[in-house]
């Protein structure tokens, strides 16, 4: 996943029994192709090159057990090297998603941010009205910042009105460095797969 072509589109797939999904770039080339392993006590991603997984090409892995802290390694199968981690801030994010991106080093890069909170709430509550609760895909779609340690925006993920709620869109706001664009569109891979779990 170098020299990604912005904007990132997610697109779950909603026949399969996996929490699956699709990117492809501004092109409409598949970047990635995201499988969530099922039935796992810890999170299991694998990032293969396209979807006929004929190459794995970056593993994410819990850290420890299922929990509200848990912080999710970054491998890259081609190095065999860590690059990255993706960090869910406790128990602020039961209320507001919050994350940390974590570098090669070890030092906080980048923080991911929900942008308001109450789009959740009220696509739950207004979801449980009958026929009504059909359309709420159409009215309430997070959003989720990618700032610096300056709190400069640097990317947004939004998710798209749609029925099914599957699509995504990571649009780049600021330049960053190759590496940086992998390590934000891996992080913001892994923040979706949870957020979308917890509804």
């Amino acid at each position: 996943m170098t020299n990604l072509k912005f904007p990132i589109n997610f697109v779950f797939n909603i026949g399969t029994f996996s929490n699956d999904f699709t990117a492809t770039d501004t092109n409409g080339h598949v970047v990635a192709y995201v499988r969530q392993k099922m039935f796992k006590l810890k999170e299991d991603i694998i990032i293969y090159d396209n979807e006929s997984k004929t190459k794995e090409n970056f593993r994410i892995r819990a850290d420890k057990w299922i929990d509200f802290s848990t912080a999710y390694s970054i491998t890259d199968l081609n190095t065999k090297e860590e690059i990255g981690k993706v960090a869910r801030k406790g128990w602020r994010s039961i209320w507001k998603a919050s994350y940390q991106l974590i570098d090669q080093h070890q030092k906080l890069q980048y923080n991911i941010n929900e942008d308001s909170p109450w789009v959740k709430v009220f696509d739950s509550i207004i979801g449980e009205i009958p026929i009504v609760g059909f359309f709420t895909g159409y009215f309430f779609n997070p959003t989720y910042s990618v700032t610096n340690l300056k709190g400069e925006v640097i990317a947004k993920l939004k998710k798209e009105a749609s029925f099914t709620g599957r699509k995504f869109t990571v649009e780049k706001v600021k330049t960053t460095d190759n590496d940086d664009d992998q390590r934000i569109v891996l992080g913001l891979m892994m923040m979706i797969l949870l957020e979308r779990r917890r509804g």
